[in-house]
This record gives C-alpha cells, sequence and structure tokens, in this order.
C-alpha cells in the first residue's frame, strides 16, 4: 500500500518535470519561431523596401530620359523651323525681285522699237510713198506689193494702223512700272496681248508667203519683235508666275 502510494507519487512527479520540460522547449520553438517570423517579415520587407526604391529609381530614370528626349526634338524642331524661316525668307527675298531688271528693260525697248516701226507704216500707208531701204523686187522682197495687196486690210481697217494701236498697248504693259504691278489684270492682260499678237503674226506670215507671193521687211521686223516679246513673256510666266508684280513685296523677317 505505501509502496504503490510512493510509485504514483514517483510517477506524477516525473510527469510534472515531462510536462514542464515540455513547455519549456514548446516555449523556446515558440520564441524561435516568432523571431523567424519576424526576420523574414523584416527580410522580406527590407527587400520590398530595396525593390521599391529600385523601382522609384528606374521610374525617375525614365522620366528624366523622356524629358531630355522631347528637349531634344523640341531644341531640333527649333532649329529646323529657324532654318526653314532662312530659307523661306531667302526664297521670298529671291522672289520679291520679280523678273530680272535686263526682261523688264529688253521687253519694254522691243515693244518701242515695234511702235515705232508700225508708225511708219501707218504714215507710209496713209502717204502712199515708198517705204526706205525696200523697194520693188523681182524677187521675195516687195514692201508695195505687201502693203497694197487685199491682205493689207482686216475688216476694212489697215493693218499697219491696228499694229501701231497694237504696239501702244504692248509699250504700257512691257514697262517696267507694268512689270512690277501688283494688279493681276495687267499681267493677265501682257498675256492676252501677246497671244492675241502672235496669233495675227502667223495669220500675216501665212498671207504674205502663200497668198500674196512676197514680203515685205518692215512687216518681216515687226514679226520677229512680236516672237521675240511673246517668248520673253512667257518665259517671265514660267519663272515668276501669273502675278510677278505682287512678289516685289518684302516678306517679313523670320522671327528666332
Amino acid at each position: 500500500m505505501t509502496a504503490s502510494k510512493s510509485a504514483r507519487a514517483s510517477n506524477a512527479r516525473a510527469a510534472a518535470r515531462t510536462g514542464a520540460a515540455g513547455n519549456a522547449a514548446a516555449a523556446r520553438n515558440g520564441a524561435g519561431t516568432s523571431t523567424a517570423v519576424r526576420n523574414g517579415s523584416g527580410a522580406r520587407n527590407g527587400s520590398g523596401a530595396r525593390n521599391g526604391s529600385g523601382v522609384s529609381t528606374a521610374a525617375n530614370g525614365s522620366t528624366a530620359g523622356r524629358a531630355r528626349a522631347n528637349a531634344t526634338r523640341a531644341e531640333t524642331a527649333g532649329r529646323v523651323g529657324r532654318g526653314g524661316g532662312r530659307a523661306q525668307a531667302v526664297q521670298d527675298e529671291t522672289a520679291a525681285t520679280g523678273p530680272s531688271l535686263w526682261l523688264q528693260l529688253l521687253t519694254f525697248v522691243l515693244a518701242i522699237a515695234g511702235l515705232g516701226v508700225s508708225t511708219y507704216l501707218t504714215i507710209a500707208h496713209f502717204t502712199q510713198s515708198t517705204l526706205a531701204g525696200c523697194s520693188e523686187t523681182a524677187g521675195l522682197v516687195d514692201c508695195t506689193k505687201v502693203t497694197t495687196s487685199a491682205q493689207s486690210y482686216v475688216f476694212g481697217i489697215p493693218v499697219a494702223v491696228l499694229g501701231m494701236a497694237f504696239y501702244v498697248f504692248v509699250v504700257a504693259v512691257m514697262s517696267p512700272w507694268a512689270w512690277q504691278a501688283e494688279r493681276r489684270e495687267i499681267h493677265l492682260a501682257r498675256i492676252a496681248a501677246m497671244i492675241a499678237g502672235v496669233g495675227f503674226v502667223i495669220y500675216l506670215l501665212y498671207a504674205e508667203l502663200f497668198i500674196i507671193g512676197n514680203i515685205c521687211l518692215y512687216c518681216t521686223s515687226v514679226h520677229v519683235i512680236t516672237f521675240v516679246i511673246f517668248a520673253l513673256t512667257m518665259f517671265a510666266v514660267a519663272a515668276w508666275g501669273m502675278r510677278p508684280g505682287a512678289r516685289f513685296r518684302r516678306s517679313p523677317e523670320p522671327t528666332e
């Protein structure tokens, strides 16, 4: 009986010691786990912080790179814009001169010469005088036969008179003031007059060569002058446009 009680007491003390040891071990294990969790969490948080810092740094670098790229493009566009403005200014300045002065003066002088010859032919027609240096010959040249033929009249008006009136107008539209005019109508009138003049000259050449059978040196000189002025006028249209006088106004200088 006593031995049984003593054995039970010994077993109880042994179980108590075993339980205490187990609790202590569990406590130590829990603390370690907690520490590990805390350390792991800290490590993860630290890693996240480092990752966040890296992302932020990369984002800042990307934004700075885009800003530099935009600034470079803006600067390049500015240079291109300034270069284009200067090129346009040079082009406008070149175009602002309009037809060359030599062309203006040459067409004006030729028009005056054509007017002079036409006026002389008109005077000879009404005075029935012989044209100087163009006497009657048996060859192709016969001024009198040409100027007194039926073809020397158009709608009852002497061709010489029509030629003089035509060249009065041509002198006006071929003057440097007319070339520099800004009104489009003046330049269109010049073009229309020269087209009509060349058409009429072609008819007169046909009449002289195929109907009359003779030519007049004075008439031929007027025909040549008309053809030359027509060619110069068409050249001016091709080079400076339909309204070259409008380009005499200087364009404003480009701003930087």
